[in-house]
């Protein structure tokens, strides 16, 4: 008897390890980096699925704009129509990837005013004649952002900047305007190569304000760690990165930031973790800004009222709809909008005015993140359902939800209960799938509902709290793990929850190494349905390898 059980043991074990090893029922390639605007990006695609096919893959994740198909020209569809006979052939199911919230990018080519806003409070106006133009408050600002005033090789009113004399210097032979500035070389002097400087700034709570510098480069490496950072303790209200050339004569960097509830911040510019090279700095400006990049739908209301507060005006009456003409998210550099003031309303010339609005944050170097309580986002996803299903009629698809980095801070969405919303805002995309296929498997990028990763408080620009979202969604979602090195912790929480996962690896390593971490994984644990290999920078070299390494 002791035998016959060891014996079955071991075929169970078997049977088990066979089929973690070879069964894993999704072998998906991740199509990113296309767009399907020519038809040479579709061969680059069809020899990606043609590689896939030979190497044992069954399907194949397209980002490919199809939740924009209301906004596709004719050709599109013809080269989309390529792509889908290049998956026939090579018996590779399309699953599409749509309705991404913390990268809006397709839901404000439909409609920009969806993006998530972060007010600006009572804001001070004087009223000129037929316009009312902002009054920026001249107290706020940077002390001797061009560097003119200093002491040997440290500029004076800085909080700090990194080893005056070693790491900088002030530099009386180039200047972008003046005659010095301050420059930054020999990171290795200092322990983490860091190359800043930093000043403490009194700001008003709830009001917008645009930070600057001019920046020269020579032999910079890393380019990309150059940032303008603004922190209010630990958090960070201004998330943003610079495509700044290795080497370059001067350029003029901006940005905007809300100082949210906070009195004062900590302002910095330079490079964290500088390996070699040098740059200067000149011209650091800080400057308080009206009404740029207003925002105009329901949950992002303006409002004009008295300077006591006691009389709120009403728009078209007393004012005209304040927007601006020139909304752009990237170009911030510019003049804003003043308010036009109605000639048969009540505001009188020379009166002074308080004005709330909304405006929008780009986090990094081009992300934007929607409300996710605005109805109007909905409908946006209710019609690209109904033409997903016409053009593809998929079984599967994958819902963009990662990496949701603003909310709570618009009228829609102010004390509401974020991972709630999350979750709601996750059962209706689901919901709106499946009203064209009941049956359609929804796989979820992972982080925003692991408490591991990102679901979890102080994310970013978000006010409110993640924790316990995966309580709230839809049981039957499969969860796509992501990352580079493994993430055993995630996989085992959602496992041990009940829900399936999807190991999406690789992430433009050199080499498949993490990706054989992943595999003993899930080996190990439950409910792993399967692999994808996850390139964001269109590395496809190990494609072969990595097929084969899933099936072995």
């Amino acid at each position: 008897m002791w035998r016959f059980l060891c014996f079955a043991g071991l075929a169970l074990t078997a049977c088990i390890s066979a089929f973690a090893a070879a069964g894993f029922s999704d072998r998906f390639v991740w199509i990113f980096g296309w767009s399907l605007n020519s038809d040479s990006e579709v061969q680059q695609i069809v020899q990606v699925l043609d590689t896939a096919g030979k190497n044992g893959f069954n399907g194949a994740v397209l980002s490919l704009g199809l939740d924009t198909l209301c906004k596709q020209p004719p050709e599109y569809f013809r080269r989309l129509e390529q792509v889908k006979a290049a998956c026939a052939r090579n018996r590779l199911e399309i699953i599409p990837s749509v309705f991404s919230v913390g990268y809006g990018g397709a839901v404000l080519s439909h409609d920009r005013n969806l993006a998530e806003g972060i007010p600006v409070r009572d804001a001070p106006f004087l009223v000129k004649g037929d316009k009312a133009e902002f009054v920026p408050d001249p107290n706020v600002k940077l002390v001797n952002g061009g560097f003119e005033d200093y002491q040997g090789n440290t500029a004076k009113g800085m909080a700090f900047h990194d080893e005056p004399g070693r790491v900088s210097y002030i530099d009386t032979s180039t200047a972008h305007s003046g005659k010095a500035s301050l420059r930054f070389e020999n990171f290795s002097a200092q322990a983490a190569g860091n190359a800043r400087v930093m000043q403490e700034v009194r700001v008003r709570p709830w009001r917008c304000y645009r930070v600057s510098v001019w920046v020269k480069t020579e032999n910079l490496r890393p380019a990309e760690n150059f940032r303008i950072l603004v922190l209010a303790g630990e958090r960070d209200l201004a998330p943003r990165s610079f495509n700044v050339p290795p080497t370059s004569d001067w350029r003029k960097f901006s940005m905007i930031f809300n100082s949210m509830d906070n009195t004062a911040v900590r302002i910095y510019a330079g490079v964290w973790g500088g390996k070699s090279g040098r740059f200067w700095l000149d011209d650091w400006n800080l400057e308080e800004v009206g009404p740029l990049n207003v925002l105009r739908r329901p949950g992002t209301p303006v409002t004009v009222k008295s300077e006591d507060g006691s009389i709120t005006y009403k728009e078209r009456l007393d004012y005209a709809p304040l927007s601006d003409p020139n909304f752009s998210f990237w170009n911030i550099d510019r003049e804003y909008p003043f308010l036009r003031i109605l000639p048969n309303g009540r505001i009188r010339d020379g009166q002074r005015l308080r004005v709330s609005w909304y405006h929008p944050m780009v986090i990094y170097d081009s992300q934007v993140t929607v409300c996710m309580a605005e109805p109007a986002l909905y409908e946006i996803f209710e019609h690209e359902a109904r033409l997903l299903w016409q053009h593809l009629r998929p079984n599967r698809v994958i819902l963009s939800m990662d990496e949701i980095r603003m909310g709570g801070t618009c009228g829609a969405c102010a004390g509401r209960n974020m991972a709630r919303l999350l979750a709601d805002c996750i059962t209706r995309q689901v919901q709106i799938l499946r009203r064209y296929n009941p049956k359609m498997q929804i796989y979820i990028w992972s982080d925003m509902l692991d408490p591991h990763h990102n679901a979890r408080p102080n994310y970013y620009l978000v006010q409110g709290d993640y924790t316990g979202v995966w309580e709230y969604i839809p049981k039957d979602l499969i969860i796509a793990v992501w990352g580079g090195a493994p993430r055993e912790n995630s996989l085992r929480f959602f496992s041990e929850r009940g829900f399936q996962t999807l190991v999406a690896c690789y992430y433009d390593a050199d080499n498949l190494d993490e990706v054989k971490g992943w595999l003993q994984l899930a080996r190990r644990l439950s409910r792993v349905r399967g692999f994808m290999y996850t390139t964001w920078e269109r590395k496809y070299q190990l494609l072969p390898d990595f097929g084969n390494l899933i099936k072995e």
